[in-house]
């Protein structure tokens, strides 16, 4: 069977900026017969996330991260339909989502590697499965449980990094809903701050590229930061720091602005920083959502919940064609988009 995939053409280098060129489209072809276990499955989403990037390097800096081969065809989240099974628990209609899905149109899969998706749970939107009510909405809800230290009725302010990113976007509205009394953003256009706001019910917004951060922080949160969910690091993020209170958490999610740059993970703070932190007794632990999993089913059920209840608003940049992957990719890298990034697979 003939197929479509998209290989890895050529990595920017650790210092460099990924751009779509990186990424090539070529036809290529799969075995017609599936064996025992196995299934075929047509790709309906796929998903493009920031980690990604360190994948595009020989050595990803990471010991749960596998580098992309040059000429090998890319992987990520993704979810499809079962067009022909072979394994017990799963028949053709189906949808499946996995985490190590091949951008290809077609592909032939480990049945026991796919989850089984429940269409319902999300008012039929599939793609929220890669985002909110996945991987990227758990690693904001765990994050905020087990690094927020989040107390219903402690009056705590949150301020959120890279609010409009998709998992920024969802972790100021669950800061809320575990009971946070304020709750503020970060963002880079007054378009996304705006939405913050009026759509994701954030008390307030900043816009960082527009006046002085540290002065806005200070008036948008008298009484100082208690939690702060970092999807940045960098500059934002010291400024954020040195605002924080005592005992207050660094939910330690990403470092997009360091992601381009040969630094180790989590970067090491400045020392004015690091000193504030360790004066003020601030915890800044790495969060990987993979060491919970264990908390996965009944964590994604409430994701769902909130979703059918309209608690929880989500917003999703999506792309249309396989062709356009390596585009999509620049576009999340560079900021330009508002919520979850997603590629939809035309037949």
């Amino acid at each position: 069977m003939i197929i479509q995939r998209v290989v890895l053409n050529s990595r920017p280098g650790k210092n460099g900026v990924p751009v779509a060129e990186n990424f090539r489209l070529e036809q290529s072809t799969i075995p017609d017969m599936i064996q025992a276990g196995q299934v075929r499955v047509r790709t309906l989403y796929l998903s493009v996330d920031p980690y990604m990037r360190c994948r595009m390097n020989e050595d990803t800096g990471s010991d749960y991260l596998l580098p992309w081969q040059l000429s090998e065809v890319a992987d990520g989240g993704g979810i499809g339909v079962v067009e022909e099974s072979k394994h017990d628990n799963l028949a053709k209609g189906d949808f499946v989502v996995s985490f190590n899905w091949p951008w290809q149109t077609v592909a032939i899969l480990d049945g026991s590697l796919l989850q089984k998706l429940v269409p319902q749970l999300v008012n039929g939107r599939l793609s929220y499965f890669l985002g909110a009510a996945g991987i990227t909405g758990l690693t904001a809800l765990l994050g905020i449980r087990e690094k927020g230290h989040v107390t219903v009725g402690a009056n705590q302010t949150m301020v959120v990094s890279g609010a409009a990113g998709a998992c920024g976007s969802l972790a100021g509205q669950i800061g809320r809903l575990e009971g946070c009394s304020r709750v503020v953003g970060i963002a880079g256009t007054d378009e996304k701050c705006s939405i913050l706001v009026q759509e994701m019910g954030f008390d307030a917004a900043i816009n960082y590229k527009k006046g002085n951060v540290a002065e806005q922080l200070r008036e948008l949160c008298p009484s100082g930061v208690d939690v702060y969910f970092d999807n940045v690091g960098g500059d934002i993020s010291d400024t954020v720091i040195s605002q924080m209170n005592q005992n207050s958490h660094i939910i330690l999610c990403g470092q997009i602005s360091q992601y381009n740059k040969d630094v180790p993970y989590p970067p090491p703070l400045p020392p004015d920083i690091e000193k504030i932190q360790k004066e003020r007794n601030i915890t800044r632990e790495r969060f990987l959502v993979l060491n919970y999993m264990d908390k996965q089913e009944a964590s994604v059920l409430q994701l769902c919940q909130w979703i059918q209840e309209g608690k929880l608003k989500v917003r999703e940049t999506v792309v249309d064609g396989l062709a356009n992957i390596g585009a999509a990719f620049q576009s999340m890298m560079s900021g330009g988009n508002i919520g979850k990034q997603i590629v939809s697979i035309s037949k």
